[in-house]
């Protein structure tokens, strides 16, 4: 699939000689919904900004539609919409005097039916003629995605932006990327709530140290590096693991009631039929068992460690 941005060997090094970012490769597919996870200072933000063309990079090169972001940056720019993590709105404006006026920054014509269209999606419709200082916290959140739309980008940056939000509008939220993904925007987004990503994303991104650890297709990560487990729920209580089970990746929960074995999906051969074999002719007898998947959070964590 067609990249509508690319990131060729991109890095950031900032004057008090911190590298946030480290020699990025990274193309966003056109229509997708790609999440970019990492942990705090990671250097999402960093990421987000440079390909935003609101930090200038150290090296590298940024194209937004073909468009280069510093050598044609009026067209680059006019593509994107941002989302930020920070509630930067203006306090005495009122939300359609702000959304209109973020749309006219990017030089578009006055355009009323697709102001009225965006507000009345983010459930401002009733808020129009409200002064930002007057609404909530997320409410305003609602705001900073109405001023990113009101151009009508082609990306959509979404930096952590259901951070400290309720439930109403994280829901309200993800109908909308569902709505906007249908319509052909590709959407780029940071989120502390795996789950959002698990549930969203086509492709997932993990950022560590400035440095892009993985990029995959979500299934395909899952597949991949997902592991699963057997636990076996014990008739009697175990003091600890026989001696003949010593060969499997066996753990006994504290009360002892409790055997899970790990296995890899990938492997040829489970040993879950040889592991029961072997449960058997050891003695123990079990009433229950049952499997579970890695969720993506559990990958996430993995993926991190290893890049520490």
């Amino acid at each position: 699939m067609q990249a509508i941005i690319s990131v060729k060997n991109l890095s950031k090094t900032y004057a008090s000689g911190f590298r946030a970012l480290k020699n990025i490769n990274l193309d966003i597919r056109r229509g997708e919904i790609f999440a970019l996870l990492g942990p705090n200072g990671a250097g999402k933000t960093t990421l987000i900004g440079t390909i935003c063309g609101i930090v200038n990079p150290s090296e590298g090169q940024i194209l937004v539609d073909g468009h280069d972001i510093i050598a044609d940056y009026r067209a680059a720019r006019s593509i994107i919409g941002l989302v930020p993590q920070e509630l930067t709105t203006d306090a005495f404006e009122s939300v359609w005097d702000t959304v209109s006026f973020s749309r006219g920054l990017f030089g578009k014509p006055a355009n009323p039916q697709h102001i009225e269209k965006v507000l009345k999606e983010l459930s401002l419709w009733d808020k129009k003629d409200n002064k930002i200082r007057t609404l909530s916290g997320g409410m305003k959140r609602r705001v900073l995605i109405a001023k990113a739309l009101s151009h009508e980008p082609r990306v959509l940056f979404l930096d952590e932006p259901t951070a400290g939000v309720d439930v109403e509008l994280r829901r309200d939220m993800w109908q909308l990327v569902s709505s906007l993904r249908e319509s052909g925007v590709t959407i780029i987004l940071t989120t502390h709530y795996i789950d959002e990503a698990e549930q969203m994303a086509d492709r997932i991104g993990v950022i560590s140290n400035g440095e892009i650890v993985l990029v995959e297709d979500k299934a395909e990560l899952m597949r991949k590096l997902g592991k699963k487990q057997l636990t076996l729920h014990l008739l009697n209580t175990l003091e600890r693991i026989p001696p003949g089970l010593a060969g499997y990746d066996l753990h006994l929960s504290s009360k002892g009631n409790e055997l899970t074995y790990t296995y890899d999906t990938q492997a040829e051969r489970t040993g879950i039929l040889a592991l029961l074999e072997d449960v058997n002719a050891a003695g123990i007898r079990f009433k229950d068992l049952h499997t579970t998947q890695s969720s993506l959070e559990d990958i996430f964590v993995t993926l991190v460690r290893e890049g520490q």
